[in-house]
């Protein structure tokens, strides 16, 4: 364990968190760091709920930057780029022993670099790695001029900023391993995962211009699949802010789901599934964590797949996969993601199939493959950040 911080020195700690996601790690770390440093902290910077339950006082509203859609951002970048500038402004005048900016890079990052730029003596360090090993590698080997230190969500990223030229990336772990239990069914769920019926999930996104983009592609797929005699129960997991567009979306589908609103529902429903279709993205992490097999599709407008297609850098874009190291989720994108391909894998992963007993044998491993130890996440990510604070501040002597 790190030392103590004693009790006449209080360590000044700035954080910047400006998504709902990156709120529960921000909480999730202060809390840590409150109990290394033995009380003796004090948290400034911007953060939501879960952070002002530990103590922080936002600059200004997180809800402030929930913008979607490029002609929303363009009429906004007034407001952001004076909040981008009032951030850094702040973290520098605070002068704290370490400045953690979490996820969020198109905001985070360029706080971090004018905070560099203002006062180099500012340790920075960045939990959650940007996708530099998808697209736009370049960034990594950029992010040694303004970070010192990242904190990777995913085992395989330390080793990508090694090749990239990057700052030194260490893996602390996914929040979601510390979840499993209530991802993976108990006795009497595991029976409902294996009796007929099968649950089938349909997970069509978790923003509204990605229900808007899948739920058309998504019912067609279920009544070809439904036509040719397949069983199944189906349940669509959802957020209250999304639920009036799904219903909507869902409302002419051939064959109608039960729709469940919110987190715990949402996972009650992984815990007896037997298979599911998803849109790409953390989710498919979670239904490999769960044992469910899927099938995974995207779909976007045509700018943005015309670049997306042409940026990545990856063999595929499901998250699973890449944590597996091994292409065992199929993926169907924009031209590819029809009716006819989705019905025709759903069909493979509902039965007994080659195609779903490689991905239950490949979910096997994930546990070995994500490993933390015994410690949490946030618990490494904590020593860590102290560990750079202490090292660049000069606190400890070596």
């Amino acid at each position: 364990m790190p030392p103590r911080a004693t009790a006449d020195v209080v360590r000044k700690i700035f954080l910047i968190a400006t998504e709902e996601s990156g709120d529960r790690l921000g909480a999730s770390l202060m809390k840590v760091l409150r109990q290394r440093l033995g009380g003796a902290v004090r948290f400034e910077g911007v953060g939501g709920r879960a952070m002002a339950r530990e103590g922080l006082v936002s600059l200004f509203p997180i809800e402030q930057l929930s913008i979607m859609g490029f002609a929303a951002v363009v009429k906004q970048l007034p407001m952001l780029l004076r909040r981008i500038d009032e951030t850094a402004t702040a973290a520098t005048q605070a002068s704290p022993d370490v400045l953690v900016i979490i996820d969020s890079p198109d905001f985070t990052h360029r706080v971090a670099r004018r905070v560099r730029a203002s006062d180099p003596a500012i340790p920075i360090v960045n939990y959650v790695s940007p996708s530099v090993w998808a697209w736009r590698p370049g960034r990594a080997r950029a992010m040694t001029a303004y970070v010192d230190q990242v904190l990777a969500l995913l085992p395989f990223e330390p080793e990508e900023y090694r090749k990239l030229r990057g700052p030194p990336c260490s893996y602390v772990g996914h929040p979601l391993i510390e979840q499993i239990g209530t991802l993976r069914p108990g006795a009497d769920e595991q029976k409902r995962r294996d009796q007929a019926p099968p649950v089938l999930l349909v997970l069509p996104g978790s923003r509204r211009s990605e229900v808007r983009h899948h739920m058309a592609v998504f019912g067609a797929a279920l009544g070809l699949l439904q036509g040719e005699g397949v069983a199944f129960e189906l349940v669509l997991p959802t957020m209250p802010h999304l639920a009036d567009a799904v219903r909507e979306g869902a409302a002419s589908w051939p064959v109608q789901p039960a729709i469940v609103i919110g987190e715990t529902e949402k996972r009650a429903a992984f815990r007896i599934a037997r298979a599911a279709l998803a849109k790409s993205g953390t989710v498919t992490l979670e239904l490999a964590l769960a044992g469910v097999p899927m099938v995974t599709a995207y779909r976007t407008g045509a700018i943005e797949a015309w670049i997306m297609l042409r940026m990545i850098k990856v063999p595929s874009v499901i998250l699973a996969n890449l944590v597996i190291g091994d292409n065992v989720v199929p993926e169907f994108l924009q031209a590819d993601c029809t009716p006819e391909n989705l019905a025709r894998a759903l069909r493979d992963v509902l039965q007994e199939s080659p195609l779903r007993q490689r991905q239950v044998d490949a979910f096997a491993k994930i546990d070995a493959i994500m490993s933390t130890g015994n410690a949490t996440p946030s618990t490494r990510a904590a020593d860590i950040v102290l560990a750079t604070m202490r090292k660049k501040r000069g606190l400890v002597k070596s």
